[in-house]
């Protein structure tokens, strides 16, 4: 059985750091950036605020550190071209299901510039390329990419963030076959 007195500082130190980070994550979900303040970040992660400002500087930075998000999207050489749109909305799915981050940052980035700023980021260095390597006309790629975001993006907004009842009544079986095809077209069918 561990006491804690055999931690070591950076231990401690990294623990606090997660604490940090897993309470900023809620608070920026439920709150959005504007009402998250660093004293409930630090009443809900059991520390003092002077804690939090010595880690990450300020709210800003915090915000930068809890929403750091790596999509992990497929590879499309790994996939028949004929499905992409579905690996891509299951992924998304699970994005959204296994925790908060997402949330927040599409709360967040609906309101501030920061948050607007990060998502942008997000967009063009792990969804652009992936459009890039499927869509038929490169240079298409950021209208396509952005076509599909919108219904990546409808879809969390309404399903996780404003929680509409006919949307969140959907299985996860019901949101892929809706929404794969039209993904999949935005991606890879002719142009219009």
């Amino acid at each position: 059985m561990n006491d804690g007195t055999n931690d070591t500082p950076r231990r401690r130190s990294d623990d606090t750091r997660e604490a940090i980070l897993a309470a900023a994550r809620e608070r920026f979900a439920a709150d959005g950036y504007e009402r998250a303040t660093i004293r409930a970040i630090a009443k809900d992660a059991r520390i003092d605020p002077s804690m939090v400002m010595r880690y990450y500087g300020n709210k800003e930075g915090l915000f930068a550190a809890a929403v750091s998000v790596d999509l992990a999207l497929p590879e499309p050489g790994s996939l028949p071209r004929h499905d992409i749109g579905r690996a891509l909305v299951s992924r998304f799915l699970d994005l959204w299901e296994e925790n908060e981050v997402l949330t927040a940052l599409l709360r967040v980035g609906a309101t501030n510039q920061a948050g607007a700023e990060r998502m942008q980021g997000i967009f063009r260095e792990q969804v652009m390329p992936v459009a890039q390597r499927v869509c038929p006309d490169p240079e298409q790629a950021p209208a396509r990419a952005a076509l599909a975001a919108t219904q990546l993006l409808g879809l969390a907004l309404t399903r996780y963030v404003l929680r509409l009842p006919p949307t969140v009544a959907l299985t996860r079986e019901e949101i892929v076959a809706w929404l794969a095809p039209t993904v999949q077209r935005y991606l890879t069918a002719p142009s219009p």
